[in-house]
């Protein structure tokens, strides 16, 4: 007989709730229209209604309309509703005014559902945020919350609670057997304004008698004997009693939940690039290189004469990287030395290094010797944004020495990067300069968005195609 019980995602119901009517809303709108002003849904409107959804559904999945693992204010989330909208919409009129379809549609029918479309979106998620929060009492027990445990994982989740008091929680306090003195030693430079209001027996007795809802048990994982003895006590109340694992103990740098069966797992080490996420990477590392390569033609063309010029060689230089899981790939680039350094030792450039050439130092400080890995990009090798890829020796040299240093390969290598934009591109000549550009490139990896994406392409245009420490 099995003893263990699935453990559902929550939210899943309501994130099902909000795609139907959202489907519903976009259709109904469009259709109610088409029929009083043109008195016909006509196989023209179901095409552009088709098209608009599946615009929708991508831009509502790209911008996280649909994420509930993600707590955010109402207004966020109606900002982010209309953006959505308005990126479906941007994206229909192009096509529209390329295609030259536009006049076989009323503009009145199009006006009136763009207009009335993102205004019933937003009208229907205010309704299932605020109307409930508006009719319950304000000394109703149902949205107060405790928790137990004065641990760096309860003092964050105080702080979530205390920000997102829109989801209908009100934090009464903590609650812990341990003197003040002992949770402040324990808790070391983390900030202990902490608002204690007695021991676990106190938090079992507001349980008790109906003064909570929600009971949030934050102990330390190694207290495993102590929880189960706290859910015990506690079932014997109404209370909602939640665990709240200490993740503290791990140093994660892309984490999510998944299911093998029964069993809940908790990847510590993973790669944000999964699903409908490594889609949207794709496309914009296809996109953007192609346009780019397009762009910069003439430049190519401009750099590989010089390159021939400048010294005897090959004008690409392909040298050995670690690429995605760590596995070895060619990394185009512009021939800028003399040598070509691709063995077990490689020596980085430094300043008034000789190898490099006057035309190669050039191209170095500007960045374009490395042009050559936007085909690289279009491969499927690299990322247009991603931790720079370091020669296979350089690798092996500090894999030993900075920690976590081999988690940047969870992720494609890119052209530039968060650590490039922040200062920390061309030379490392110190350990600590390396420890820093890793720290940047996990950073990336652990908040990674299309948004910051952009963000970093932005930044690269005006600052990070030249640099100091580039020789």
């Amino acid at each position: 007989m099995e003893t263990g019980y699935p453990i559902k995602q929550h939210g899943e119901e309501s994130v099902l709730m909000y795609r139907f009517f959202d489907i519903f809303i976009i259709s109904f709108v469009l259709i109610v229209t088409t029929l009083i002003y043109v008195e016909e849904f006509s196989s023209l409107y179901k095409v552009i209604l088709s098209f608009v959804l599946v615009s929708y559904y991508l831009a509502a999945e790209v911008s996280g309309v649909y994420r509930t693992h993600k707590r955010v204010s109402l207004n966020q989330l109606l900002v982010t509703v209309l953006i959505s909208w308005l990126i479906c919409i941007a994206i229909s009129l192009a096509i529209g005014f390329f295609l030259k379809v536009s006049d076989s549609y009323s503009r009145v029918v199009l006006g009136v559902w763009f207009l009335v479309t993102p205004v019933s979106l937003m009208l229907w998620r205010w309704a299932v945020f605020a109307l409930p929060e508006r009719l319950r009492p304000d000394d109703c027990y149902r949205n107060k919350s405790i928790i137990i445990g004065a641990t760096r994982a309860g003092l964050l989740l105080g702080k979530e609670l205390e920000k997102n008091k829109h989801n209908g929680e009100t934090l009464v306090g903590f609650y812990d057997d341990r003197t003040l003195e002992r949770i402040e030693d324990s808790l070391g430079s983390v900030q202990t304004n902490l608002k204690m209001l007695g021991n676990i027996d106190d938090a079992l007795l507001l349980a008790k008698h109906g003064s909570v809802k929600n009971v949030y048990v934050a102990l330390p994982m190694e207290a495993a004997k102590r929880i189960k003895q706290i859910l015990n006590a506690f079932a014997d109340s109404n209370a909602h009693v939640h665990i709240v694992p200490d993740f503290f103990t791990f140093d994660l740098l892309h984490s999510r939940w998944n299911s093998i069966g029964n069993v809940v797992t908790l990847s510590v080490h993973d790669t944000p690039f999964r699903g409908f996420s490594s889609v949207i990477k794709r496309i914009e590392d296809v996109v953007l290189s192609i346009l780019i390569i397009l762009a910069i033609a003439p430049i190519l063309l401009f750099v590989a004469v010089g390159v021939k010029l400048s010294s005897p060689g090959p004008i690409i230089f392909k040298q050995d990287r670690y690429g995605l899981d760590g596995r070895s790939i060619k990394v185009w680039k512009f021939r800028s030395m003399r040598a070509t350094d691709n063995g077990p030792v490689v020596k980085q450039a430094t300043k008034g290094d000789p190898r490099v050439t006057k035309f190669g130092a050039f191209i170095r400080r500007t960045s374009l010797d490395e042009l050559p890995q936007f085909f690289n990009v279009l491969t499927g090798q690299m990322s247009i944004v991603g931790p720079r890829p370091h020669a296979v020796a350089h690798n092996e040299e500090y894999r030993g020495v900075i920690d976590k240093y081999m988690l940047r390969h969870h992720v494609k290598p890119g052209i530039t990067g968060w650590a490039q934009v922040n200062g920390y591109r061309g030379e490392t000549d110190t350990l600590d300069k390396m420890q820093k550009r890793v720290e940047y490139d996990l950073t990336y990896i652990q908040n990674w968005t299309l948004w910051l994406d952009i963000k970093i392409v932005y930044l690269t245009i005006f600052k990070g195609f030249t640099g100091k420490t580039a020789y």
